[in-house]
């Protein structure tokens, strides 16, 4: 199953089936008419293989890997058409199968069907989140409503439904293993949630939303790219320069030299960019520039606007979910997530909230009395928040996050990470340089166990920003880790948008995108420690408001001393980072908690508000904005993502009524460190095989709340979430402003 997590961790499956991400690696139709019809698909779909290496098994060495070196453009559409045909040949073999339904001729077939479009999809994904040109976009726009229609003729065959569905009720069912049992609830599960039980005309109805929805996800995302790609702020001269660091002038430098642009500097409209821009520029109206360029993604009203584009997709939605017997798209959303009801997740946001925007008060009133006192005569606006914010850390903490920078490499952080695996996880990285990538960027590193030096897969990392690449950072899988016929390991990858500076330079981090760094190859780590039988339980193939827990977890171990003193070095001096800075990070770790927290709540609030909004048209622009003062937002931020950009939610179904979930998670997150802190620290060995064996290793071959149950003993307490953000706690002494790791900061 071919399947991508988009940053921040939205996990997106590109072999969804009608729109509602099912980790399925088959489809299935109704429509062949006989065996010789199966038979002539197959041969067609093979024939192609043989010249199209999209289709072809994977070669060479560990069990294979994706042939990247040899992809045209002009080969994904006839290979993603060969693909679904066979497919859809294999699938009506299985509907067709005159035996009676078992587990193994029905769920088991289906898990073997569709192999060589997973392989298809793998690379296809790939191309469309790091490769995405003028030419793949023309690709994307003709076969997404393709695969939506093809997705339906599989939830909608009644032949095969009636098989999954007798497979699910038998009493044989008991005699099955757990994990099958799991699987077939899984596979019933999700055919009726995608509109197996329709009459024909519902059906029918039900495709055509899936395809129109397809559509406007791939228009939405190239949209927003294009404005990514076609904005930028041009910087000239020292005036316009003043306050920025030799990094980020660097950076600028190197971006403007790849638009072939002389005697300037580049900010571009993406937020590795901007971000630190905002933070140090002195010159407020260039800060006011680039914040507006960055805030207006996708709401321009030009050929990129978004609105109409939401307008439509919140309709359809609102119209699905009605087909489907739901009351609306979130409640159909969270019916199977760990929350299981909009209700629950918007009492967990609202508690949070409050004293999120309490603290964003405080914040505000901080630096607008430095403002005041510095002369600037202004009253604290959205582009000045993180310029100030940092005098104040500066001021309060005598932490200035330019000296931090200093210490944080990327390729030493590389090696931490690995470290951190090494210790925790048991794994060990060897560079695998023969291995074919997509760019020269990109390298490749082999997975093994330490204990027994079995292969474990393979790590892709994709570190820096260039046209054509979404922004952000993810985890992708390539190939899922399973062991039904024989063992097959897994194939996974990190991205991010890192700017390349001077060339035989190291490339200097911030600690947010180290935070970032560590929780990416957090989902690595999760697809690396699957330990299953089935492709569609493996990995992170897990409930939307649960996959971001073990990502989220692995950012813990950064600010611990065993990779600061051998990770966090000088990149000059190469000394590690001074106890007395590490000290000054502990003692802020909880400084600007109100503006992380606001910031991502309220896209979370605007969201889940959104999709409980029903069959009302929405104007976008104005329900944010009404949604917003109906919330008490502080006018002195934004929200993170706001609507016409907000990726997570109109690219795809993905984090749609979802985006709650990097805040629910982060409960079981901040609660399961706590097992460590608990024991014997971060490195408990005991604690850790724990988290090995009942989180990381299992998949979706458990339900979520009887895994984490499994680890901790109990079930997950909020107030861990409030003492890790330095918020007050109901019931405990002093202010709740108790030093703990900064909260999630999302991508």
């Amino acid at each position: 199953m071919s399947k991508i997590i988009i940053r921040g961790g939205a996990l997106l499956l590109l072999t969804a089936v009608a729109g509602s991400l099912l980790t399925m690696s088959a489809n299935a139709e109704g429509g062949a008419d006989n065996g010789q019809a199966a038979q002539t698909n197959n041969a067609g779909a093979g024939a192609q293989a043989q010249q199209n290496p999209l289709l072809a098994e994977w070669t060479g060495p560990f069990g294979g890997v994706p042939p990247f070196d040899r992809v045209q453009v002009a080969q994904f559409k006839p290979a993603l058409e060969a693909g679904m045909a066979e497919q859809l040949a294999e699938i009506d073999q299985i509907a067709r199968d005159p035996a009676p339904p078992t587990f193994e001729n029905t769920i088991a077939a289906m898990e073997r069907a569709g192999q060589a479009l997973d392989r298809v999809q793998a690379v296809y994904g790939v191309w469309g989140s790091t490769m995405n040109t003028p030419e793949f976009q023309a690709v994307q726009r003709e076969m997404a409503p393709r695969l939506a229609a093809f997705n339906d003729k599989i939830t909608q065959n009644e032949a095969l439904f009636r098989r999954i569905e007798a497979v699910y009720n038998s009493r044989a069912k008991a005699r099955l293993t757990p994990e099958q049992q799991r699987l077939s609830w899984l596979y019933y599960t999700n055919f009726v949630r995608a509109g197996a039980r329709l009459g024909a005309e519902a059906k029918t109805r039900l495709s055509q939303i899936n395809q129109q929805l397809a559509g406007l996800y791939t228009r939405f995302s190239q949209n927003l790219l294009a404005d990514e790609t076609e904005q930028f702020l041009t910087l000239k001269g020292e005036e316009e320069l003043a306050g920025l660091p030799a990094s980020l002038r660097d950076a600028a430098a190197a971006a403007a030299a790849s638009k072939k642009l002389t005697g300037a500097w580049v900010i571009t409209n993406t937020r590795s960019s901007v971000d630190p821009f905002l933070t140090y520029s002195d010159r407020r109206d260039l800060r006011e520039k680039a914040w507006r360029m960055f805030v207006n993604r996708g709401d321009n009203g030009d050929k990129n606007d978004n609105n109409s584009i939401i307008t439509e997709v919140l309709a359809l939605r609102a119209e699905r979910a009605k087909l489907l017997g739901y009351q609306t798209h979130a409640h159909w959303r969270l019916e199977n997530a760990m929350a299981k009801t909009p209700e629950r997740a918007m009492e967990l946001m609202e508690a949070v909230w409050k004293p999120a925007v309490a603290r964003v008060r405080e914040e505000v009133a901080d630096m607008q009395a430095l403002a005041d006192r510095e002369g600037a005569r202004i009253k604290i606006e959205p582009w000045d928040y993180r310029y100030y914010m940092e005098k104040v850390r500066k001021q309060r903490y005598d932490l200035d996050q330019n000296e931090v920078k200093q210490y944080l490499q990327l390729e030493k952080l590389r090696e931490g990470i690995f470290w951190v695996a090494g210790e925790v996880f048991g794994f060990d990285f060897r560079a695998a340089p023969g291995v074919p990538v997509y760019h020269p960027d990109v390298r490749v590193w082999e997975v093994t166990d330490r204990k027994s030096g079995r292969h474990v897969g393979l790590w892709y990392f994709d570190p820096y920003a260039r046209e054509g690449k979404r922004s952000g950072a993810w985890m992708n899988a390539y190939r899922s880790q399973e062991r039904m016929d024989r063992d097959i390991t897994t194939i996974v990858s990190n991205n991010s948008n890192f700017v390349k500076g001077k060339p035989g330079e190291p490339v200097l981090i911030s600690w947010d995108d180290a935070e970032t760094m560590f929780h990416e190859f957090g989902h690595a780590l999760h697809g690396l420690s699957s330990n299953v039988t089935y492709p569609t339980l493996a990995g992170t193939a897990v409930a939307r408001d649960y996959v971001e827990f073990p990502s989220q977890l692995l950012e813990h171990w950064l600010p611990t001393p065993e990779v600061l003193q051998r990770f966090a070095v000088h990149y000059q001096t190469g000394k590690p980072i001074p106890q007395t800075l590490v000290d000054r990070i502990k003692r802020a770790s909880t400084f600007n908690q109100g503006f992380d927290t606001t910031e991502y709540l309220s896209s979370a609030l605007v969201d889940m508000k959104l999709h409980l909004a029903g069959a009302q048209k929405i104007d976008p622009d104005e329900f944010e904005r009404r949604t917003l003062a109906e919330l008490g937002m502080p006018s002195e931020l934004v929200m993170r993502h706001r609507t016409p950009q907000f990726g997570h939610v109109f690219s795809s179904d993905s984090y749609s009524a979802g985006y709650y979930s990097y805040l629910w998670s982060d409960v079981l997150t901040a609660d399961a460190y706590e097992a460590f802190t608990e024991g014997g620290g971060a490195y408990d060995r005991k604690v850790a095989e724990r988290l090995r064996k009942f989180i990381f290793s299992v998949g979706n071959t458990l339900d979520p709340a009887e895994a984490y149950r499994a680890f901790r003993g109990r079930d997950p307490r909020v107030e861990a979430l409030m003492r890790k953000r330095g918020f007050p706690v109901a019931g405990q002494k002093g202010d709740g402003k108790t030093p703990a790791k900064p909260g999630i900061k999302r991508r």
